[in-house]
Order: C-alpha cells, then sequence, then structure tokens
C-alpha cells in the first residue's frame, strides 16, 4: 500500500508518471521511506501519520538553517498531508550510507563534530523540541505534572523526585546514600550558566550520507531540539558509546576534535548525562512501561560510572 501512495505523492508534485519505485528498509527510520523515480526526477518520499507533520514542519525548517551555514542536507521539495497522512519529498542524495561507506569512519565523525559546532551556532530562541514559531526559530517544551517546561523547570523537577518512596530506588538504581549526593550534582546544575543552542539529537554514522567526493551529507532532524549546547549533542554521543559501543572511544575523541572541545571538559557533561538518565527512566515508568528495564539498567551503569 505505501509505495503506491508515495508514487501518487510524487507524481502529484513532480507532475509526471512514476517509473519505478522501491522502499528504504531499516537505519532505524520511523518513517515508511520510499524512492521514486520519474523520467527526469529521483526522489525520496517520507511517510508517517498526519500527527507528525509538526514534525517535518520542523526538521525542513532546521535542513535549511543548516544549509544556510554550509551543512549540506537533502534539499526539501515540499511537505504536506493528505489521506491523513503526512509526507515529506526530498531530493534524492546519491552516496553511500555513513555506516557502509568505505571513508574511515573517524574522518566522518570528525566532519559530524565541525557540523555540530555550526548547528549550535544557529540562532533560536526558547527550549525543548516542538519548533512553535519557524519565522523566529522559537521551540517550545510542553509542561507536564512537576515541570512547567523550562530547563530549571526540568531540573527541579528531576530534584523533586528524589524521594524517599522513589522507584529509582526499588528499581534498584540508587539507594537513599545516593540519591542524596544526586541531589547535589543537580542542585549545582541549577547553578551553572549554559548556554542553548539548535541540536540535532541523533547524530550518527546510519544519519549520513558519504558522496563520491567524500562530502559527509548530514539527514534525519526529526530528534531536534534545543538544549544546553555543546552538552545535548555530547551526552547523547557518550549513550550511544555506553550502550552499543556506536561510537568507538576513538570515533568519539575524533568527534570532540572536530569540534574542537578537550576530553577534560568532560565533567559536568557525565552530571547532565545522568540528569537525561533519570528523566528518561522517570518518562518510561509514567508513559512506557516496556522501556523501565532498558532504562533502568543504563540509569544503574551512568549511576556506577559517576558514583564509584
Amino acid at each position: 500500500m505505501g509505495d503506491i501512495q508515495a508514487e501518487r505523492i510524487a507524481s502529484d508534485f513532480l507532475l509526471e508518471k512514476v517509473k519505478t519505485s522501491y522502499q528504504i528498509i531499516g537505519k532505524g527510520f520511523v518513517n515508511q521511506v520510499f524512492v521514486v523515480e520519474t523520467e527526469s526526477r529521483k526522489v525520496v518520499v517520507r511517510m508517517n501519520d498526519s500527527g507528525t507533520y509538526p514534525s517535518y514542519v520542523k526538521e525542513k525548517w532546521c535542513i535549511e538553517q543548516a544549509a544556510a551555514i554550509g551543512i549540506p542536507g537533502p534539499e526539501v521539495l515540499s511537505i504536506g498531508i493528505i489521506d491523513r497522512t503526512a509526507y515529506m519529498i526530498q531530493a534524492f542524495v546519491d552516496g553511500d550510507n555513513g555506516v557502509d561507506s568505505k571513508v574511515n569512519k573517524s574522518d566522518v565523525w570528525r566532519q559530524l563534530g565541525k557540523y555540530a559546532k555550526l548547528i549550535h551556532s544557529i540562532p533560536v530562541k526558547g527550549y525543548g523540541e516542538n519548533l512553535i514559531d519557524p519565522v523566529h526559530g522559537e521551540f517550545h517544551s510542553p509542561s507536564h505534572a512537576g515541570s512547567d517546561g523550562s530547563w530549571l523547570g526540568y531540573v527541579q523537577y528531576n530534584i523533586n523526585s528524589l524521594t524517599e518512596n522513589d522507584q529509582l530506588i526499588e528499581l534498584g538504581v540508587i539507594n537513599q546514600i545516593k540519591s542524596q549526593r544526586v541531589r547535589k550534582l543537580f542542585e549545582n546544575l541549577k547553578k551553572e550558566t549554559f548556554r542553548f543552542g539548535l541540536t540535532h539529537g541523533d547524530i550518527s554514522l546510519k544519519n549520513t550520507i558519504v558522496n563520491q567526493t567524500g562530502q559527509v551529507i548530514l539527514l534525519d532532524w526529526g530528534n531536534a531540539e534545543v538544549r544546553t549546547v555543546p552538552h545535548g549533542e555530547i551526552i547523547w554521543l557518550m549513550r550511544c558509546h555506553i550502550l552499543d559501543g556506536n561510537p568507538s572511544i576513538e570515533e568519539f575523541k575524533a568527534f570532540l576534535d572536530g569540534y574542537g572541545i578537550s576530553v577534560e571538559n568532560l565533567t559536568e557533561m557525565k552530571h547532565l548525562l545522568l540528569l537525561s538518565a533519570f528523566d528518561n527512566l522517570r518518562w518510561a515508568i509514567d508513559r512506557n512501561p516496556d522501556q523501565i528495564e532498558s532504562y533502568a539498567a543504563f540509569a544503574k551503569k551512568v549511576v556506577d560510572m559517576i558514583m564509584d
């Protein structure tokens, strides 16, 4: 079914008959992704339910902002909603996915470090994952019980959750003594002055294409948000490294080198990684019980890394 809809969306936009189409499977897509070819064009059609439309608006905005400062990405030709399906049409990008590319992986990571530094310079306002005003680049984080959606609200919510009956104690992530130590670390974060900027949110080899000339093209801005920078991006990579070893230590250092950060600057990153791990686990406890076990295991790993 999907390919017929993708063909129709592409054909209506390009005003040409479709010659061929095929689905791209894997690489961790949350969307259905199709490559559609007409006589004169080759495009990528990404589709999801209509609720994802705001995310496509955000992606288009991010890709355009990034392109304006020299970060290559797939040109977005059109976004819209048809028959309760949100879609995005992008120009097809030739090359190999970063995971499969023959180019030295550390070289790709070094380039991604350079891109991250540029991304963090894009003017934005607010905080959070929802782009509410594309004209002024304003982002917003929805509030939830215990947090007003601001950065300080996020930290305070995680401090207030460190109670004697905390489920994280029950899950074996921390004990009472460690809970007190974590509270001190989080209280200290409230006193820090952070810079907030746009983060890609999912920098990884799978979200790159390396073309014939070795240029690295950055894809998939669905997780972009305004966070503390450079921390937001780096704690994401630390998380990926802890979970599955990607990036490797060498590749992680290449990223930091490309960005221009020394490894010595990572102490407060670890405290932010802990905050993020606890917050994700509390989200799973509230909203997604299937994830509790894996998020608790990760949070415990971070506690052991920092507290021992």
